[in-house]
């Protein structure tokens, strides 16, 4: 389980608040692998009492959400949750653009949880020029200023800072491997996407040999905020490992089910 999907947790009520406070010591304790099933065990009780609360049956109407489907239990009941993961997390992303709007969020979202951003997301895209990096790129320090009065998103100086930084790093690379995407494919086992086929949400690391070979490599590009474990976060949310549990409809393995009994 990576520590991402510890703080996809932190999307629901009992814990949203506190997150803060409470990220740092979950990491700590999750790298010792002795405490993961006592964790996993607590966060599944938050989940369900989060399902309790919200019954999927209450917000499905006009979601565009199929109700009664197996799915990781990160996402929870919340809407905005159920339709990233359905719809977004672990699919392959082809183009850069969608490639850089999730380095800006991953980035934007160290020490906070993930439906934070999600539902700052809108107001990232108007505030960052619809993540056009060659735009952001050539964000000044007027403009970091103007952006530090946004309420809409973080309002964190270093990490807006480390936007404009990554913009233009990110722009340096597609000039070297003709896209960012072919440049992570280029740290890919034949440049196709990890499929895992965990049972568990314990047994998906926080990081692995991957992430930690990709990450130093941008360090030693100048990208700042992407450490292994964003590294990790953002590879799987890009599709490029794909972390679906075995038994949700998204993994692969489903998916190829579902399209044969179409048949």
């Amino acid at each position: 389980m990576s520590t991402k999907n510890l703080r996809l947790y932190s999307g629901f009520g009992l814990v949203d608040r506190c997150w803060c406070r409470m990220s740092q010591k979950l990491t700590i304790l999750w790298a010792n692998r002795q405490n993961r099933r006592f964790i996993a065990d607590i966060l599944g009780k938050i989940g369900h009492l989060q399902h309790m609360s919200v019954p999927p049956t209450s917000h499905q109407p006009g979601t565009g959400i199929e109700p009664n489907l197996k799915r990781c239990g990160w996402c929870g009941t919340d809407p905005l949750y159920v339709a990233y993961h359905d719809n977004e997390w672990g699919r392959e992303v082809y183009d850069d653009q969608t490639m850089f709007e999730f380095l800006v969020l991953e980035s934007a979202q160290a020490g906070l949880s993930w439906i934070t951003i999600l539902r700052k997301r809108e107001n990232y895209r108007k505030a960052f020029t619809r993540f056009n990096a060659k735009k952001v790129a050539a964000f000044t320090s007027k403009d970091v200023e103007r952006l530090l009065l946004n309420a809409g998103i973080v309002r964190n100086r270093l990490k807006i800072e480390a936007t404009i930084n990554n913009a233009q790093r990110f722009l340096e690379v597609q000039k070297e491997f003709g896209s960012f995407c072919d440049y992570l494919r280029s740290f890919l086992p034949d440049g196709k996407p990890i499929i895992n086929h965990w049972k568990t949400l314990d047994e998906i690391p926080a990081s692995t040999s991957l992430s930690d070979t990709i990450s130093k490599d941008m360090k030693k590009r100048g990208f700042k905020f992407f450490g292994t474990t964003i590294c990790y976060a953002h590879l799987q949310a890009t599709g490029y490992v794909n972390d679906h549990l075995t038994d949700c409809f998204c993994h692969p393995v489903n998916q190829r089910k579902k399209t044969h009994r179409q048949k």
